[in-house]
């Protein structure tokens, strides 16, 4: 077709600029027209908790791991319509709370005169939770299902030269919205408007939609509806609100709902007098041009306070500790639904009232808590519903923030959530590539080596454990783990979240992200200390590098107390050993990935096994066969190292491996099967590696399993390795399989050479058959010395 492969043009994006533009709006209605709509779509008249709450759950939900438990997450609050730009990582309690409020308040169950109070220390997302609000609220308010609406007025053709503005200047012809954006059910008479509600609540089957039916015109289109009634009555039309509300004199029309729209926000530095920030202010030069008739006229008001704002959806006020004088004035507001303009003068409000606080706040409450029954402030604090934000005690969520802070990395994962152990294990361990601009003006590639970033925000959960509430007999790293993942294994137990207290302090206090992020943002800009004659080193940021920043730079941080300085530094040595281990297990595997033991080996070994226990012979191609006791032991002690020739009586087995063959085979397979069975379930499709215990044996390898297969390789010629010795090929092949896993050259050189520097002393320590010396030790001891996972 001609013209099909042309590039866009200016015409085509102004096209679809008016279709965008044309798909958040509807054209303006008639009253009756409207009413007609609502009562198809309860939704368009609905209060402010109940569009707020429409809103949330038009997102749905999806299914989340936090703190060690399974939580239903309202995806909204992921912002999925920017792409998770402002998502609130983690909270999803805190944010289930808010949400069960908004129902209750809807429903009109008593909490209708609650403030929602999200309370938490700086960088916990509060800020990210109240542009989820807004961003939310404006998406689901140009869709079809969540259009909001308000009035508009004319006055012209009323037989008057009375003109209808407000703000600068008017126009005769013109016409006015509703400045605070009153309901147009607002309009009707009492009686009627019960009526509309009652009619509305009886055509769903589904629980009733919150409608406002206590709720008056705001003063504005009080001013335009009583002038068109007193002409219309002076002229003495029968049915004068007809005429007021006729077409040519009121509109309804939808309106997009954003700050100053809908929404109010009050921030920090905003100032005025009380009612300045709450409703508005009156305009003198408008004052002196309307015709007042001896009173002030509603025409001559600002309408720019927060509630005005606010009118209709949301009302938040940031950084609530700063107008605290305002908190008090709110306290009626909730029940009253009415605030005043002037003596004489009120306006019927109805938004969802959301204050954020840093825990400033929570002293200024607490000034004349000695007071007991006369704390001027006990009022205020009932009313308050406190959800509060703490600290990520996630490794996997604060990885993924400290992303979204260093790279811009906002898109959310929630496909697979809750994810399992090796997934999350695999997105911590990620490395982050990023462009940095030098001196020069030029951009130069820095990267921050794979298990850096996980490292960092690991120390950072760990600093806000409350480790003081722990049994004795878990450490914060299995606890950090059981929040990760929802349990720890300790050989046939486990431990989950139902074995931790069930109320701490964990995430009120620790390393924020803010700090982590600077402390890596001031490595990016620095090289390191360190050279290679052919890889860039020194732009390589390891786990050691961030760690030891971060240790360091604390007791400088004004943030921190010197008993959290001292708190905090003391935390990073279990770190520090949590990434050595992993840093060791990888380089280890990346040496002896070509010894790696095939899936029919283990399938192989595990058949005799069950057949040597049951006493029955191997079914084989060339018929039933006696399990191979030989095969066995070769397995054992050479494929997994676990016992030597002393643990067999020619190839018949002690009781040490019988009772290992019988524990950690037969039973480990068992209890696998067990927990994996499903109507289609047969033992022939599991993945023996898989399986946790067999996996765990299998996959260790440790330095035993190096000397023993490269018994001439020499960990102090690691980093310089002589050409043509088994050192030199070990590490060429290392350095590839690394890369191949998510390094760099430089950042797989970097970390095998510390990995071979650690190991030199024990190399050394080891005979040549691969025992260390010490009398009845194994493999398998060796290498739960080596710092594995309970």
């Amino acid at each position: 077709m001609a013209g099909a492969d042309r590039s866009p043009d200016g015409e085509t994006f102004l096209a679809d600029a008016d279709e965008t533009v044309r798909r958040a709006y509807d054209p303006p209605m008639g009253l009756s027209a409207y009413v007609d709509h609502v009562l198809e779509n309860p939704l368009a008249a609905a209060s402010a908790a109940g569009y707020v709450l429409a809103a949330i759950e038009s997102a749905g939900t999806r299914e989340v791991r936090e703190r060690g438990k399974r939580l239903t997450r309202y995806r909204f609050f992921d912002d999925p319509y920017n792409d998770g730009e402002h998502a609130v990582l983690g909270n999803t309690a805190a944010l289930n709370g808010f949400v069960d409020d908004l129902r209750a308040a809807a429903a009109g169950r008593g909490n209708d005169e609650k403030i929602a109070w999200i309370d938490g220390p700086t960088a916990t997302g509060k800020s990210e939770f109240k542009r989820c609000l807004v961003n939310g609220l404006r998406e689901f308010s140009r869709t079809d299902a969540g259009r909001r609406y308000t009035l508009e007025w004319n006055v012209t053709g009323a037989g008057t030269d009375r003109s209808l503005s407000y703000g600068s200047g008017g126009d005769a012809g013109a016409w006015y919205r509703s400045p605070v954006r009153t309901p147009p059910l607002s309009v009707f008479p009492d009686e009627v408007r019960e009526r509309i509600v009652a009619t509305v609540d009886d055509a769903t089957d589904a629980e009733p939609v919150p409608i406002p039916v206590d709720v008056d015109l705001d003063p504005f289109s009080r001013e335009a509806y009583e002038g068109l009634e007193s002409i219309y009555r002076e002229e003495g039309h029968r049915n004068v609100f007809s005429a007021v509300t006729d077409r040519d004199h009121l509109r309804v029309t939808s309106y997009v709902v954003d700050e100053g729209s809908g929404v109010g926000a009050l921030h920090a530095e905003d100032d005025g007098t009380p009612k300045e920030r709450l409703v508005g202010s009156w305009m003198g030069g408008m004052l002196r041009e309307l015709d007042s008739r001896g009173r002030k006229n509603p025409q001559a008001f600002s309408y720019d306070g927060v509630l005005s704002q606010g009118n209709g959806v949301l009302t938040v006020l940031e950084d609530a500790s700063q107008h605290a004088d305002l908190l008090r004035r709110l306290l009626n507001v909730p029940d009253e639904r009415r605030v005043k303009l002037d003596k004489g003068i009120g306006m019927d409000v109805d938004t969802q009232l959301v204050v954020i606080s840093n825990p400033d706040l929570d002293a200024e409450l607490d000034r004349h808590a000695d007071l007991d029954g006369a704390d001027p402030l006990k009022a205020l604090k009932r009313r308050l519903a406190r959800h509060e934000f703490r600290y990520l005690t996630d490794r996997r969520l604060e990885t993924a923030l400290l992303r979204r802070e260093l790279a811009g990395e906002t898109a959310i994962r929630t496909a697979d959530d809750p994810p399992d152990a090796d997934a999350i294990d695999e997105r911590v361990r990620a490395p982050l590539t990023l462009s940095v601009r030098e001196r020069d003006g030029a951009l130069q590639e820095r990267e921050l080596a794979p298990h850096a970033l996980g490292a960092a925000a690991l120390y950072a959960v760990v600093t806000r454990l409350a480790i003081d509430d722990l049994p004795t007999d878990i450490d914060p790293l299995e606890q950090a783990r059981i929040y990760e993942v929802g349990e720890v294994r300790r050989g046939d137990d486990r431990l989950t979240v139902d074995d931790l207290p069930m109320e701490t302090d964990d995430g009120r206090t620790g390393i924020p992200v803010t700090y982590t992020r600077d402390v890596i943002a001031d490595l990016l800009g620095a090289d390191a200390d360190r050279s290679h004659p052919e890889l860039p080193v020194e732009r390589v940021i390891t786990p050691t590098d961030v760690l030891d920043a971060m240790a360091d730079g604390l007791a400088d941080a004004p943030v921190f107390s010197r008993a959290e300085v001292a708190e905090f530094e003391g935390r990073k040595a279990a770190v520090v050993t949590w990434v050595q281990k992993r840093q060791r297990s990888e380089v280890f595997d990346a040496i002896l990935a070509a010894e790696t033991v095939s899936p029919e080996t283990v399938a192989e070994y595990v058949e005799h096994v069950y057949a040597w226990d049951a006493g029955d012979p191997v079914e084989t191609e060339r018929g039933p066969v006696e399990p191979d006791a030989l095969a066995m032991k070769v397995f054992e002690t050479e494929t997994l190292g676990r016992f030597t020739d002393d643990d067999y009586r020619g190839t018949q087995p002690t009781h040490a491996v019988a009772t290992f063959r019988r524990e950690q085979v037969i039973r480990a397979l068992t209890r696998y099967a067990w927990r994996n069975r499903d109507e289609g379930f047969n033992i022939e499709h599991v993945d023996l590696t898989e399986i946790p215990e067999l996996k765990t044996v299998l996959e260790s390898n440790d330095l035993v399993d190096v000397k023993r297969r490269f018994p001439a390789l020499d960990p102090h010629e690691w980093a310089d390795p002589p050409a043509n010795t088994e050192t030199a090929r070990v590490k060429a092949a290392t350095i590839d399989r690394l890369t191949d896993r998510g390094y760099s050259e430089a950042s797989a050189e970097l970390t095998s050479r510390a990995v071979m520097n650690d190991v030199r002393a024990e190399w050394d320590g080891l005979d040549t058959d691969g025992s260390d010396g010490s009398e009845g030790r194994t493999r398998r001891d060796r290498s739960d010395d080596d710092g594995g996972d309970r």
